[in-house]
């Protein structure tokens, strides 16, 4: 394992490489002195590497930025729902190099252990060195603890899946692994705290702050789904009316416009419908606005005014980009910092590679260089 100082030159070259050691020394509060012997160990295992002597910019001194070192191994990670496993791999920034579908042919937890270890192996890297696996509903120490959409409870799938793989796995909420992944590679790399909301087939939200992401319990239940949001609105499967999930889901947009319109339309057709349809375009602004109050509130409740969108469903934002932004305005102090939006427009393999970075991080920690 490697200690808190070693952890964090590890975090900083990855993150941050190629990068100078004196920018190094500026980043981790260190001495030249005390640089050169920690980096030592990495560079004698080649798992950092100082790159050719270029010119500082300043006097002519030549430097030797640090950078990560050729032929590190590769991840995977895996986003399972309630019909499709979907596989992506990286390389150890994350970038993704390969992804592989797999239909779920049932939600049996061995089933389900089948389907994953089918799209890992499909995958066109070698040496896979982890394995990180991200579904929504409540994670802790591997154990899917609930998962209402394979209708799980109490299932070990991490240690199921490294009997059946035989390579380290990392089981993680995916509104957890997601926001990892935005802030080490993403839209959140230089942000000491954000906010990611996602929208699409459900709803997500993520907080970090402090450089750190936030979790608990209830990531893993999804309560943000619930926050009212229209006095009007509809009502969601659970009642609740005018909440995120009945005013801003795929399902409940296309319900929404169905009913305007007076025949069934999915959510893509929804939304060419509404450049031309004033009853869509109705439905659609008023998802809007549900939206612009949903950021506010956010923002507003975890003082961080820098929040991420993201999520399959991304596309309403950009239908009606104005309405969500006076939304946010008219429910924002005019005091409090402006809310700056990041639109993460990746799809849906946002959510495996936010699976692979949590294999990651969890091999970065578990390095010895002793």
């Amino acid at each position: 394992m490697l200690t808190d100082s070693e952890a964090a030159l590890a975090e900083a070259v990855l993150l941050h490489g190629p990068i100078t050691r004196q920018s190094l020394s500026s980043r981790l509060g260190l001495s030249a002195g005390s640089l050169t012997r920690l980096t030592k160990p990495f560079l004698a295992r080649g798992l950092l590497v100082e790159l050719k002597e270029a010119p500082d910019g300043l006097v002519g001194r030549p430097i030797k930025p640090l950078d990560i070192g050729r032929g590190l191994p590769f991840y995977a990670g895996v986003k399972i729902t309630g019909d499709m496993v979907h596989s992506v791999a990286t390389d150890v920034r994350a970038n993704s190099l390969d992804n592989y579908d797999v239909t779920l042919q049932g939600h049996s937890p061995s089933t389900v252990v089948s389907a994953v270890a089918e799209a890992v192996a499909k995958l066109d890297v070698p040496r896979i060195a982890a394995l990180g696996v991200s579904l929504g509903g409540s994670v802790s120490n591997g154990v899917v603890g609930r998962a209402p959409f394979l209708e799980w409870q109490d299932i070990p799938l991490q240690d199921m899946l490294e009997q059946a793989l035989g390579m380290p796995v990392v089981l993680e909420n995916d509104l957890v692994a997601l926001a990892e992944a935005e802030r080490w590679f993403g839209l959140g790399k230089d942000l000491p705290g954000f906010v990611i909301i996602t929208i699409g087939a459900g709803i997500g939200y993520a907080l970090a702050a402090n450089n750190m992401v936030a979790r608990s319990h209830d990531a893993g239940l999804g309560p943000a789904a619930h926050i009212p949001l229209s006095a009007a609105g509809p009502r969601c499967h659970e009642g609740h009316i005018g909440c995120a999930q009945a005013m801003l889901t795929d399902e409940f947009i296309a319900k929404a416009a169905s009913t305007a319109l007076g025949c069934a339309v999915d959510r893509d057709e929804a939304y060419a419908l509404a450049q031309d349809e004033p009853a869509v375009r109705a439905v659609i602004e008023a998802s809007g606005q549900a939206l612009g109050r949903f950021i506010a509130l956010a923002a507003n409740l975890s003082l961080q005014s820098e929040v991420i969108l993201a999520g399959e469903g991304i596309a309403l934002f950009q239908l009606v980009e104005e309405t969500v932004r006076a939304t946010i305005l008219d429910h924002r102090d005019p005091l409090a910092s402006a809310v700056t939006l990041h639109v993460d427009d990746s799809g849906f393999g946002a959510w495996a590679r936010g699976a692979a970075v949590v294999a990651i991080q969890s091999s970065l920690r578990r390095l010895d260089l002793r």
